[in-house]
């Protein structure tokens, strides 16, 4: 089983969650480190592999097994060109006394993005309905 932080379209009550067969875990979760968050070309939620930059992201965080991870990584186009990486951040669950810290896979993407064609929302620290309300899918 895998941890995965979801910030994006494969949240519960966003357009690609259908996808995501996780199991979510209760709390309220956000990365460690800041990110830049962005909605890219205004329809791509995007996590920029920028630790330091951007803001603490707010997101879901799923356990997952691995097929549930292989369906989303095709989704997400994983090793393909333009598609998301996939790499391991520190997340904390924030509504505790104490938070506690998690290791958890994240979807990231190519801050090269940022150069083409726009509108680039962000950075944001939760991609919100309202985002994903005003995207083309």
């Amino acid at each position: 089983m895998h941890l995965l932080f979801v910030y994006g379209s494969l949240k519960e009550g966003f357009p690609n969650f259908h996808v995501n067969r996780g199991q979510r875990l209760p709390g309220d979760y956000r990365t460690l480190q800041p990110h830049p968050l962005y909605v890219v070309g205004g329809r791509l939620p995007c996590l920029l592999p920028l630790p330091g930059q951007g803001l603490r992201v707010r997101g879901q965080l799923f356990r997952v097994d691995d097929v549930a991870l292989a369906k989303m990584d095709r989704l997400e186009r994983i090793g393909e060109p333009g598609g998301y990486q996939r790499a391991r951040i520190a997340v904390e669950r924030i509504d505790l006394p104490t938070p506690t810290l998690h290791e958890a896979f994240v979807y990231l993407q190519d801050p090269a993005l940022l150069d083409g064609p726009g509108p680039h929302l962000g950075p944001l620290a939760e991609y919100l309905p309202e985002h994903a309300r005003t995207l083309r899918w």
